[in-house]
């Protein structure tokens, strides 16, 4: 049933419509010169809350040990222009000054603004290329999200692009049938999302099951182009890299060729209060499991005594012998076996001397309180020359300074290549709670090494010393190692050999004379 016009007072219908439409072109025009007339107002009003979202992700981004001395300098700051003449006004006008720059060019023509036709055509790529994925073949929704030749504008609702063209951020709905507490399922999605964005990148991703997004990004370099030196660190606590600055809540002043700078560490602490007692660190030929070895064993000389069992036998650890604190440097199996015999005998010397002392009420000797290391790269090679001469598997030897290190204050380190995984003991695999895995590595082989996939894909040109670390049952966190070279491989940088001479204890004889 239609509905009849209502009468209006003084006219008909059609001049009742006219003079509506009359109104609404005066409501419009009057709205406009509002908008022209409060437009500089409207313009400081963004700057300033584009001002006031930088300072809170500045504030994000400041490690917590940094924000109570950036609060004393912005309160000192804020006195000292407060007393200067004119000072308020001018701190004023260069408020108002910023904010009418970034509150420029923000209007709705921008926020209308789309991708441009490049930009387009990878956006629409992305989205046909997802379908086999996300979609079923029998859907019982009438519009499902992910069909061929569909909006893609429905599923990405945040997207961001390089200069370059490429994409830096995507954010998309997936629909809720899909199994994504699955992980070989999100894995085959990672892998889609990292070849059509563009490889020789490392990209994150973040998956919100309970409201079925996906976010992907690219990530930043890691800190790169620091050697080895003497970081800040306290007793029992080695510093294994650096990682992601949102990644761990400190920094430490590190030096490097352009002079000194802040960067995060990744701290492995060890010791009588530590969860995670012991390290393994796995990886491919020249991936840098030795050169992380030799950072371990350079950072423990300064607090401990170091025993190095070198496996390989490639001499990586020369450079060690006959110095102060280095208990012995063994690369024969013979060697080994006499090493770790010797050490298993002080571990449970140190266990019943700590145990007299505590049953007495009197502190543990000096001699038990300094860590003892005991430092193992390829023990793979080793069982197996044991067990073609018929000796006794090294890695036997280890179930003790293992299983009761962490109340002896003695600490393993393992490091193994990933052909040879299969060859390490139970106890070498049980309690090394710490894990580092580095070099070029697939999804499986890292979830078998820390027990977790990764929430970042590794690009494929990996440079040593880079991969991935957890500690205990912490997140997975990108690894950047110290350079730490031999500093007998003349193959190696002259800068970095010379900072490994310089870390190295003086000779034991030197040290008696």
């Amino acid at each position: 049933m239609g509905r009849w016009p209502l009468p209006r007072p003084g006219g008909g219908t059609e001049s009742s419509l006219s003079s509506l439409d009359r109104s609404r072109e005066a409501v419009r025009a009057g709205a406009d010169g509002v908008l022209d007339i409060l437009h500089p107002l409207i313009t400081l009003g963004r700057g300033v809350g584009r001002l006031a979202l930088m300072a809170r992700s500045w504030w994000d981004r400041t490690p917590k040990d940094r924000r109570g001395p950036a609060l004393f300098v912005s309160a000192v700051c804020v006195i000292v222009v407060g007393l200067m003449p004119y000072g308020p006004a001018l701190a004023l006008v260069g408020v108002v000054g910023a904010a009418a720059w970034y509150g420029r060019g923000h209007g709705a023509a921008d926020a209308q603004a789309g991708p441009d036709e490049e930009e387009t055509a990878r956006l629409e790529a992305v989205y046909e290329a997802l379908v086999p994925y996300f979609a079923v073949p029998d859907d019982p929704h009438p519009d499902p999200l992910y069909t061929h030749n569909g909006e893609w504008a429905r599923v990405f609702e945040e997207f961001e692009f390089t200069d370059e063209g490429r994409i830096a951020r995507l954010l998309l709905r997936y629909p809720a049938h899909f199994r994504d507490g699955e992980p070989e399922e999100r894995l085959r999605v990672e892998q889609l999302l990292s070849a059509k964005s563009g490889r020789g990148r490392e990209y994150h991703f973040c998956w919100d099951e309970e409201r079925n997004r996906l976010e992907m990004s690219v990530l930043g370099p890691l800190p790169s182009g620091i050697h080895a030196q003497r970081f800040v660190t306290g007793p029992g606590e080695v510093l294994l890299g650096f990682t992601d600055p949102e990644a761990v809540p400190l920094t430490v002043p590190v030096a490097d060729d352009e002079g000194t700078r802040d960067v995060p560490p990744v701290i492995w602490r060890t010791g009588a209060r530590s969860t995670e007692s012991h390290l393994l660190a796995v990886g491919v030929p020249g991936s840098g499991t030795s050169t992380l070895l030799r950072s371990v064993v350079l950072q423990a000389l300064e607090h401990g005594d170091v025993l190095v069992v070198d496996g390989s036998g490639a001499g990586e650890y020369a450079c060690l012998m006959g110095r102060s604190g280095v208990l012995a440097v063994e690369s024969s199996l013979v060697g080994a076996l006499a090493s770790l015999e010797w050490a298993v005998h002080e571990t449970e010397r140190r266990l019943m001397s700590a145990s007299r002392a505590r049953q007495v009420g009197r502190a543990v000797p000096y001699d038990l309180r300094r860590p003892l290391w005991i430092v193992l790269d390829r023990p793979a090679v080793l069982s197996h020359l044991a067990a073609a001469e018929g000796r006794r598997d090294p890695q036997d030897l280890l179930q003790v300074p293992l299983r009761h290190g962490r109340a002896a204050r003695v600490t393993v380190a393992v490091a193994e290549q990933f052909e040879c995984m299969e060859g390490l003991g139970h106890a070498v695999r049980a309690y090394t709670r710490a894990r580092v895995v580095l070099g070029p590595a697939s999804r499986e082989e890292t979830r078998a090494v820390l027990g977790e996939p990764p929430r970042s894909a590794p690009a494929y040109d990996t440079p040593p010393g880079r991969g991935l670390v957890r500690l205990g049952t912490g997140p997975v966190l990108r690894l950047q190692v110290p350079a730490t070279p031999d500093p007998y491989d003349e193959t190696s940088g002259e800068t970095e050999r010379a900072a490994v001479q310089a870390l190295l204890p003086e000779r034991a004889s030197t040290g008696r004379a």
